[in-house]
């Protein structure tokens, strides 16, 4: 169900319409996961691409930039996968508009929502679909992403299970070099960085525009997880949520 527990005093006094009401939307773990990828992320994009190659004119013999930039990428890589990870589990054990079932298109709903912010970002619709969580075309994008997110840290492993000598990662991903050229695991895994950048860059423009047009606190609720929503939607969320428990 819905969260509706009384919001912040600076927060309630924001809403002055009583069709509006504030939504507790994105519980502390979501934020909290959110923000480490978004750091990890940066972090294994600067240190990856210097060692790809590297910017940094180093004047002593002990500088050590290389080494130094390669233990940070490591350290963030295995943050990273613990980010990961921890937001699989949350897929099953979050709100409903951080389970699994938010982010597939499985109902009719979701499809239609999906439909509509496709006209509104092709400039055939003149407001974006109302919706509490994710819309479901963001959603299917999230999709693709944690699916390249996976991706970048097997190949991540990979490559370095080969210069760390791991038994574990001999033994379960040593197969994969043999299968796939290590110059190609390196390319595929330097490809996506470029990959997340551009999902950056779109991901903070759309959230912008769509906070811009629906004023419902979109981009401060990444912060403080709440959301301000006409409560006309909110009854039908809550409905369609009764209306699934009791068929399952």
């Amino acid at each position: 169900m819905a969260t509706l527990t009384k919001p912040p005093v600076t927060r309630l006094a924001a809403v002055r319409d009583p069709d509006i009401v504030p939504v507790y939307v994105w519980q502390r773990p979501v934020r909290l996961f959110h923000w480490m990828m978004v750091l990890s992320l940066l972090v294994l994009s600067v240190t990856g691409f210097y060692m790809h190659r590297p910017f940094l004119v180093e004047t002593s013999p002990r500088a050590w930039a290389m080494g130094t930039m390669r233990f940070i990428h490591e350290i963030f890589g295995f943050v990273l996968i613990a980010t990961v990870l921890m937001r699989a589990y949350w897929f099953v054990a979050g709100n409903e508009w951080a389970r699994w079932r938010a982010w597939v298109p499985l109902k009719r709903e979701q499809w239609q929502s999906m439909k509509s912010m496709a006209l509104y970002y092709a400039y055939q619709r003149r407001e974006p679909y109302p919706e509490i969580g994710h819309n479901s075309l963001a959603a299917a994008c999230y999709l693709a992403i944690f699916g390249l997110l996976l991706i970048e840290c097997l190949t991540g492993l990979v490559l370095y299970g080969a210069v760390s000598g791991s038994h574990f990662l001999r033994v379960t991903l040593g197969w994969i070099p043999h299968a796939i050229d290590i110059q190609y695991i390196r390319l595929i895994h330097y490809f996506i960085m470029f990959c997340f950048m551009a999902f950056m860059v779109h991901h903070v423009y759309s959230a912008v525009l769509v906070s811009m047009e629906q004023k419902n606190g979109l981009m401060e609720s990444i912060f403080s997880g709440w959301k301000f929503v006409r409560r006309t939607l909110l009854e039908k969320e809550q409905a369609t949520a009764s209306h699934a428990r009791l068929r399952r």
